[in-house]
């Protein structure tokens, strides 16, 4: 088959790792274009990946009539109006999470997504392609541990990293916004139900400029699903030792957890601290073969006229979830979630 024509929209710490992807990792694309308002990351997408078109202005690149399909990894706040514009100009679509950062702004997406059946929507959400969880999930269908009833998930950013969280804790909607939407996601998938009530609290005792902006450096929050079962989420910011993202899912029969350590690799380093685990940094390592494998199946999906398996709708709920967390950790009590 031909490849696909790409481009892309965003070219930060995550828009880098798709680009190279799709420039060097994935042999039925092929990156044509970019686009960003900062004029160093264009200078990198044609001297670092030989991209020749180079546009700082959105609408423009979708003039592009080579171009096939538009990655969006821009600021969150921007997702909805370039899809709907993306789509209007005859593209397929793949954006990273989270849809929107309002529920008004999904029903636009979604909105766009029922106009263009034709088109190739794709949402963003890697961890269901990264190769351990996808492992589980295959696990869990074939019976391995009962009927799951119970998830409990962890997400804590690096302390190393923490300036950067603070700096953006003003405009990253509340910690549940800002690190919840993967595992919430998660929830959803592996429990095959739908949240219909949340409880949650937050907590800071290192970086006091968390509260001094409403938000926290900590924050725990308590699901119960439509089908009886029950899910917690860990949120946070000051990992000593890295970024340790980790889920266990409890069954009937068993249960599964994924990643309980952090591990770089299958190194054990022995010496003055004893036999030491190093761990991944940050998510690009962590998550580098999930970028990589959701960005393929983007590409296939166009290719043989598929729908992906993650929906537009998925995005809208997660973000409702998501919101409806954060209006329970400010009141403090048990909100029920509606759709």
């Amino acid at each position: 088959m031909e490849k696909i024509k790409v481009g892309i929209a965003g070219l930060g710490r995550l828009g880098k790792e798709h680009a190279k992807n799709l420039a060097f990792k994935i042999p039925n694309a092929e990156l044509t274009a970019a686009c960003s308002i900062v004029p160093s990351e264009l200078e990198y997408a044609k001297n670092e990946l030989s991209v020749e078109k180079v546009y700082p202005d959105f609408h423009e690149m979708l003039k592009d009539a080579a171009m096939e399909a538009i990655v969006i990894v821009t600021t969150s706040d921007q997702h909805c109006w370039q899809i709907a514009a993306a789509l209007d100009a005859g593209k397929h679509v793949f954006t990273d999470k989270p849809l929107g950062v309002t529920i008004e702004e999904c029903k636009t997406a979604e909105k766009a997504v029922e106009r263009h059946p034709e088109l190739t929507f794709f949402l963003g959400f890697m961890r269901r392609f990264d190769p351990s969880y996808a492992y589980a999930k295959e696990k869990i269908k074939q019976g391995a541990i009962g009927k799951p009833y119970m998830l409990k998930a962890t997400g804590i950013d690096p302390e190393a990293l923490v300036e950067g969280a603070i700096n953006f804790s003003s405009k990253s909607g509340g910690i549940f916004i800002d690190m919840a939407i993967h595992d919430i996601d998660l929830m959803r998938w592996f429990l095959e139900s739908d949240p219909v009530e949340v409880y949650a609290a937050g907590t800071t005792f290192k970086h006091k400029e968390f509260q001094a902006v409403g938000d926290d450096e900590t924050g725990a929050a308590m699901y119960k699903c439509a089908n009886g079962a029950i899910a917690f989420a860990h949120m946070g910011r000051t990992a000593p030792h890295g970024y340790h993202v980790e889920t266990e899912i409890i069954g009937t029969d068993g249960s599964i957890r994924i990643s309980p350590v952090p591990e770089k690799n299958l190194c054990l380093i022995y010496n003055q601290h004893g036999a030491v685990k190093e761990c991944v940094s940050g998510f690009p390592e962590r998550f580098a073969d999930a970028y990589r494998l959701e960005m393929e199946e983007f590409i296939r999906c166009i290719q043989q006229k598929e729908k992906p398996a993650i929906t537009v709708y998925d995005g809208t709920k997660s973000t409702q979830i998501a919101f409806t967390t954060m209006e329970a950790y400010r009141k403090r009590r048990v909100l029920p979630i509606t759709y």
